[in-house]
Order: structure tokens, then C-alpha cells, then sequence
């Protein structure tokens, strides 16, 4: 083949060659709806590339062979630019057969009419040469098949453009570069090829510049593929998965603008209606600096700050992170929102009941000490005396003057037994509360009588200040409890010839208990550990055993008696133990 190249052949033959190349790169380096870009591209590149050589032939044998290769191009890049739309925007059924059917129908048909053209002439009516312009042209009369194929062609791009338009019209403005590209590259070159067919634009009267349109557009939208990766997320995946996040997702660009956001990101925002594309970081976040500072330090950074949201105090995990290019070139800026209130909340009370397991761990082997130790001391003392005793080891006389001591020791033993049978059935299957109506001051006589005992023998003074009917709403057993530990252990650290004084009084909604002594006060430290449930062993004034027990037990079951539990005490002057229980209707 012979050919005479002109300036229009040439610049044809080389941008084909240019398209050419960047639609077999997009082809094998990006995603499957990318490459349906890249075949258009590729179909436009065998159109151009074959009318530049045909532009440069001079015989009509030639130029004829050139437009079959011409028309693989021309018949099926309308088909390829409409599946191309169908997919980039979502559009499942694309692959059906009807579908693909009803796409590459007419291209099929057009190739084969062209091929067979001499035998039907219903593309081409008539085909020659003309000689007036400065090279040779082809002079061809269209037939109807070419009006066919032309309606098509149109109808092909409009309506894959038109599938574009409809689809992101609403997109966000981030898409707007690429949404704009697209339907260039579909609507442009068609305007090209219609003041063709008018024959407004057909230079010598016979050279078509569609192609020309279509490659200027094409190498355009290829070098912006491959330098800003333009189609490298769809629009569509974006915005669902946008959509779908629960976590609020702001984007913001090197100049500190706000590019995009999701909707959850409204729930976080601390100005609500400011929030829209195109406002500067520093208006958004102007009530809350620290997350502007973490934006412009650029760097990937978690905060924790506290906000209200709907009316509701809430923990917000704030993190920042920076949106670098492969040379590490900074152009913008990730932030992410998410509630943490749950999880911290979660958080604190696995902590809780952590440190509430060891705490009851500790307790297990205190109390399996107390049981080797205090409960088993005086018991053995006790067995070993009656021994002594049986063995004319030591006499009667002598018997009876231990015995207020071994008397002293059994009751402590019985409060001991009691607190822990009390606390074992707590652990091991919880206490069945019995709320009832009960007069607390009648509580409180029994427990003076039962302890003025021991209180006497260290000349200590129990009074009890109290009207003579006080009822209140608790569990008997429980608040019988509480008393007798709290009288006791005012017993066991009071000196000889102090005073305790027991009072009852009634309150608007609920009566207030107090059991005060002058003896030898509370630490500050231990004082703590009881406002916190924490337990901790003191011997008493006379060398008294204690567990740690007791005090456990008192705010535990004032708690579960919907009452209040408050201890003041100086150290030398006394303490003051005041219950708050709830009053009997």
C-alpha cells in the first residue's frame, strides 16, 4: 500500500496511536468498569487510526479496505460507550442476554452490511474519489442502512450520557471534575459529528473531524485516569458506602475545605446547619479547637472529647488522618467521628467487675484464714480447757474464773459465725430480701440488751435515745444484722467507762439510725476503705478479733435495703455510724 501523508493523516495516525496506548494501560492496570472505558477508547483508536491512512491513500481500492478496519471502530463504539454508562453506574442487569442483545444488534448488523456492501449497497449507495481538495477524498452517497446506524449511534451516546447525568446529578461536588469528564467524552464529539452530517463543519467537503473530537476528548480523559486515578472509586460505591457508615466521615482538602461527608457526620457536628461542602475547617470546628488543631498538625491522631448529643452527654473518638499521594505529598484530610459511650461504659464496668472479683478473691482468703484462725483459736482453747478440766489438769475454781473469758470469747465467735454464714449465703445464691413493716426502735432495744453484757465488762455505757415506735420498710434479719455489728464494733473500740449512744429519728420520707461511741476513732485511710466497701482488720481495744467482715456486710445490706450508709469519726474522740432507711407509710 502506498501512502502520501498530509497533515490531517498524520495528527490522526499519532493521537490513535496516543489514545491507543493509554487504553491498553487503563486496560490491564484498572477495574473491570475502567476497562470498558478503555475499550471505547480502544474501538475510537482502530476508527482514527484507519480513516488517518485512509486520508492518506490515493486509491479507492484501498481506501475501501481501510473502512472495513475503520468500521470495526464506528459500528461498535456507540455499544461499548453505552455498557461502559450501564456498568460505571451500577446497572446489574446489563449482562442479560436481552440486553446485550438489543445493545450489539445493530453494530453487528452495521459491520456486516459494510462488508457485504457491493452485493446491497443499503450502507453506501455509491462509493468514489474526489479530486478537489488539496489530497485525495472518498466520495461516497449514503444508503439507509447509514441512517439507521447513525440514529443508532446517537441514541447510543445520548443514552449512555444521559444514564451519567441522571445518576450523579446529585453527586457530591468531589465528583464534579469526573462527572463533567464523562459526559464530555459522550455528548462533545457527537456535536462534532453532527455539523458533519449537516454539513457545517466538513472541511474540502469531505473530511470528517468526529474522530478528531473523539481522540482530543479521549486523550484528555486518559491522561486524567491514569495521573489522578479519576475513576478509581465510582461515585455510586462511594456514596453507599458513605451511606452505610454508622462512624461520621468529614473529608477535607489541603485547604482546610470540607470536600465530603456522610450523613451520620451531622449527628457529630457541633454546628449542625454549617455543615455543607465548601466550609473552611476553622468555621466547622470554631467551638471546637482541639479538633481543629489535630486537622492542621496533619498527622494521624485520636482524641477523646465529650459533647452532647440529642440531649445527651456522649464520649466522641475523634481521629484524624492524613490523605498522603505515593511521594508522600500532603492533599488532605480524613476525620472520623464515632460514639464511644457504650463501649467506654461497657469498658468501665468489665474494669468494675475486675476489680470487684479480686476484691472478692481477696475476701475468699481472708475469710478461709479467719475460719483456720479466729474460728478455730477460741473453739480448740475452749476443747482444750474442758480437757484440762476432765484431766484434774487444773481445778474447778480455777475453771470458773476462765469462764467469763471463755464466755467473752464464744460470743465473739457467734457474731463471727453469724457474718459469715450471712455473707456465704450472699455469694453462693444471694439473699432472699423480705421487706416488711417493723418498729426499728424495738430492734434496737434487743440489740442494747444483748450487748450490755460484754459492754459491761469494760464499765462501757450503752443509751438508747429513740421514741418508743419508729416503723420502717426494710428487711428484719438484714437490718437486725447491720445493728449488732455496728454496736459491737463501738463495744470493741471504746475504752472503759465510755459511752454509746443509740438514737432513732424520723425524717420527712425516712428515718435516720445512729450509733455513736467516744472511743479510739477511724483513719482516714480506713475510713475510706469503708466508703468503698473495701474490707480490713482491727483488733479491738482489749485485743478483740475482727474479720473485716462486719463492715462489708453493713453497707451491703443497708444498700439492698434502699438505704444510705454515712461514717464520720476523729481519731481520739469517736465515731458516728448513721443509717438511713426508708419510713414506713
Amino acid at each position: 500500500m502506498e501512502f502520501i501523508h498530509n497533515a490531517f493523516s498524520t495528527s490522526l495516525i499519532i493521537s490513535s496511536l496516543l489514545v491507543g496506548g493509554l487504553s491498553l494501560y487503563i486496560a490491564f492496570k484498572l477495574s473491570d468498569s475502567t476497562r470498558w472505558m478503555a475499550l471505547t477508547m480502544f474501538l475510537m483508536t482502530i476508527w482514527g487510526f484507519f480513516y488517518g491512512l485512509e486520508l492518506a491513500s490515493s486509491s479507492l481500492e484501498q481506501m475501501i479496505k481501510l473502512i472495513y478496519l475503520e468500521y470495526i471502530g464506528i459500528s461498535f463504539t456507540p455499544a461499548a460507550w453505552l455498557i461502559f454508562s450501564m456498568i460505571y453506574t451500577g446497572y446489574k442487569k446489563w449482562s442479560k442476554p436481552a440486553v446485550l442483545v438489543s445493545v450489539f444488534l445493530i453494530p453487528i448488523t452495521t459491520y456486516l452490511m459494510v462488508l457485504t456492501n457491493n452485493f446491497h449497497h443499503l450502507h453506501y449507495s455509491s462509493v468514489g474519489i474526489s479530486n478537489s481538495g488539496p489530497f485525495p477524498l472518498l466520495d461516497i452517497e449514503v444508503g439507509p442502512w447509514y441512517y439507521i446506524h447513525t440514529i443508532y449511534s446517537y441514541i447510543a451516546f445520548l443514552l449512555g450520557t444521559l444514564i451519567l447525568w441522571s445518576r450523579f446529578k446529585n453527586a457530591d461536588p468531589l465528583y464534579q471534575t469526573q462527572s463533567i469528564f464523562l459526559i464530555a467524552s459522550g455528548f462533545f464529539p457527537l456535536i462534532f459529528n453532527l455539523f458533519y452530517q449537516v454539513g457545517i463543519i466538513k472541511p474540502f467537503s469531505g473530511i470528517d473531524l468526529t474522530p478528531y473530537a473523539f481522540l482530543l476528548t479521549y486523550l484528555i480523559l486518559g491522561f486524567a485516569i491514569i495521573r489522578y486515578r479519576l475513576f478509581s472509586l465510582k461515585p455510586v460505591a462511594q456514596n453507599r458506602i458513605m451511606e452505610s457508615l454508622t462512624v461520621g466521615v468529614l473529608v477535607f482538602d489541603s485547604n482546610e475545605k470540607l470536600i465530603d461527608f456522610n450523613p451520620a457526620a451531622k449527628q457529630f457536628c457541633f454546628q449542625e446547619n454549617q455543615i455543607k461542602i465548601g466550609v473552611p475547617a476553622a468555621t466547622l470546628f470554631n467551638e471546637r479547637k482541639e479538633i481543629y488543631k489535630i486537622l492542621q498538625d496533619a498527622e494521624e491522631t485520636i482524641l477523646l472529647i465529650n459533647a452532647e448529643k440529642n440531649g445527651k452527654e456522649v464520649n466522641i473518638r475523634v481521629k484524624s488522618i492524613p490523605m498522603l499521594d505515593k511521594t508522600s505529598g500532603f492533599y488532605g484530610v480524613i476525620i472520623l467521628l464515632d460514639d464511644q459511650t457504650e463501649q467506654i461504659k461497657v469498658n468501665n464496668q468489665l474494669r468494675q467487675q475486675a476489680n470487684d472479683l479480686i476484691q472478692l478473691n481477696e475476701l475468699k482468703d481472708k475469710f478461709f484464714s479467719i475460719i483456720s484462725h479466729d474460728l478455730k483459736g477460741p473453739i480448740f482453747g475452749v476443747k482444750e480447757l474442758i480437757h484440762m478440766t476432765q484431766s484434774n489438769i487444773i481445778s474447778k475454781e480455777e475453771f470458773l474464773t476462765m469462764l467469763p473469758e471463755v464466755s467473752k470469747n464464744m460470743e465473739q465467735v457467734a457474731i463471727l459465725l453469724e457474718n459469715l454464714l450471712a455473707w456465704a449465703s450472699s455469694q453462693l445464691r444471694g439473699e432472699h430480701i423480705q421487706i416488711q413493716t417493723f418498729n426499728i426502735v424495738t430492734l434496737l432495744t434487743q440489740q442494747q440488751k444483748l450487748l450490755d453484757r460484754i459492754a459491761n465488762e469494760k464499765k462501757i455505757e450503752i443509751i438508747l435515745e429513740s421514741e418508743e415506735i419508729i416503723e420502717i420498710l426494710a428487711d428484719r434479719n438484714m437490718i437486725d444484722l447491720v445493728l449488732r455489728n455496728l454496736i459491737n464494733n463501738a463495744v470493741k473500740f471504746s475504752s472503759a467507762g465510755g459511752k454509746i449512744k443509740l438514737t432513732a429519728k424520723k425524717l420527712s420520707k425516712e428515718v435516720k439510725v445512729c450509733i455513736k461511741d467516744s472511743g479510739v476513732g477511724i483513719s482516714n485511710q480506713n475510713l475510706k476503705k469503708i466508703r468503698e466497701g473495701i474490707s480490713f482488720t482491727t483488733r479491738g481495744l482489749n485485743n478483740e478479733s475482727g474479720t473485716g467482715l462486719g463492715l462489708v456486710l453493713v453497707r451491703e445490706y443497708v444498700k439492698k435495703n434502699n438505704g444510705k450508709l454515712e461514717v464520720d469519726s476523729i481519731l481520739g474522740e469517736g465515731t458516728t455510724f448513721c443509717l438511713y432507711l426508708p419510713l414506713s407509710n
